[in-house]
């Protein structure tokens, strides 16, 4: 099986319905601790930092990941700390691709958080 991170994103088409049941709680496992799904609409975790710095940087990369991948989480910046909260916008709740960007971020974070 391939990983999350390894995946790419692809376009939802409008009308696919959003994960449940046993196929969210399959993708669910397979992100670090950290991550929360939130009245199974959305995923969100927030990362720790040093200083605004670090965070400030995270946040560039999650943002040049989302660009990369066409997949856009919601980012709060503050001092020492950045909350990520994902979802698919066009079906309105969770799809592979909220946990695909969701892995990837874990693999940038270690290079900024404490």
């Amino acid at each position: 099986m391939t990983s999350l991170s390894q995946k790419t994103c692809v376009p939802c088409k409008k009308g696919t319905p959003p994960l449940k049941g046993e196929e969210l709680a399959r993708l669910y496992q397979q992100l670090k601790q950290g991550w929360k799904i939130i009245e199974d609409h959305h995923l969100q975790r927030e990362y720790l930092f040093h200083d605004f710095k670090g965070a400030l940087s995270f946040t560039n990369k999650v943002g040049e990941l989302a660009e990369k991948e066409g997949h856009h989480p919601d980012i709060h910046l503050s001092y020492g700390k950045v909350k990520i909260i994902l979802w698919t916008h066009k079906i309105n709740g969770l799809s592979e691709n909220d946990f695909i960007l969701a892995a990837k971020c874990d693999g940038i974070s270690g290079d900024f958080s404490s």
